[in-house]
């Protein structure tokens, strides 16, 4: 499968975990969070520091949630990420998507190669927001110049 292929298969998914999501409502992920919401997804919160957020129950690890979800979108740091798809591939998940906009994001090679070994389809990289259908001008922007450099998804 394409990455564009693994993009769209994920975003085809109605229910999936933010995994890092934060409570305060200004910070990037808990920006995203929203969006999701507003865009009609299931989008199922997953902090250990928090029992909700924007009054939706909070889990603490993925195998916690109930009804289960196939697709997790990570906002979790490197290091972090290295374990969190030990508890995706546990609770059976078959999507991840390790969420990147500039520097390591949630990227972890060593969290790749496992999701690889373990039949996750993974997409390391990349933001939501840029495939979103109507998104911001900021968003389509920055896939247009991805789209003239040659690193946007195939």
């Amino acid at each position: 499968m394409s990455s564009m292929q693994m993009i769209q298969d994920f975003l085809g998914q109605k229910r999936l975990a933010v995994v890092g999501v934060s409570r305060q409502p200004k910070d990037f992920s808990h920006t995203l969070f929203q969006e999701l919401r507003k865009r009609g997804y299931d989008a199922v919160p997953v902090n250990p520091q928090a029992k909700e957020i924007d009054e939706q129950p909070c889990f603490a690890r993925l195998q916690d949630v109930h009804p289960s979800v196939d697709s997790a979108l990570l906002m979790t740091s490197p290091s972090a990420t290295d374990a969190v798809v030990r508890d995706c591939a546990e609770a059976g998940i078959k999507r991840v998507w390790m969420y990147r906009a500039g520097g390591a994001g949630a990227v972890s090679p060593e969290a790749v190669k496992y999701c690889e070994e373990n039949s996750i389809a993974v997409i390391a990289g990349e933001c939501p927001f840029m495939f979103f259908p109507g998104g911001s001008w900021f968003h389509r922007f920055h896939g247009v110049l991805r789209k003239i450099v040659g690193s946007y998804p195939n």
